[in-house]
């Protein structure tokens, strides 16, 4: 698939070293073989994480309607909701989504799961979606979008 990486890691990408080294200072607060979730370096809210797969995956602009791909962005979630129900269970509202090119920082595809409130208030506004123009999606809605189709029963060569 173009713009990933299959086995090495990018030496560039601040995320492929996190999410490959076991020197990086950085605090893992989960790790399986497929992602590493860790806290935002710049917390938009009362508990910000990241989710990111292993692989090196751009944006969310590479991600196709395909049962791996599915199934990756639904496993982040699962982490991201894991870890903010154990750490922010006293917070009433939640967000996880994804910002899009030409938004993004990172070109390493990141979930962020937020626990709400922002911190400070303003910061809502990086995580508004912006329609045609891309911004922030919701992580609902990118999984309708990559969603696998299931062939109609007359598509269907079943006999």
């Amino acid at each position: 698939m173009i713009g990933r990486m299959t086995g090495g890691v990018l030496s560039e990408c601040i995320f492929c070293q996190i999410a490959n080294s076991s020197s990086s200072s950085t605090t893992l607060l989960h790790s399986d073989d497929k992602v590493v979730a860790f806290p935002d370096i710049n917390p938009s809210a009362f508990r910000h994480y990241l989710v990111i797969p292993k692989q090196h995956i751009p944006t969310v602009k590479n991600l196709q309607r395909s049962p791996e791909d599915f199934s990756l962005v639904s496993h982040m979630l699962d982490v991201g909701k894991s870890l903010l129900h154990r750490d922010a269970p006293q917070s009433k509202h939640y967000r996880f989504g994804f910002h899009q090119p030409p938004f993004n920082s990172v070109d390493h595809l990141h979930l962020h799961c937020l626990a709400l409130p922002y911190t400070p208030s303003s910061r809502f506004i990086k995580y508004a979606s912006l329609g045609p123009l891309g911004g922030f999606i919701e992580v609902e809605k990118l999984l309708e979008r990559i969603k696998p189709r299931i062939p109609h029963p007359s598509q269907c060569n079943c006999l």
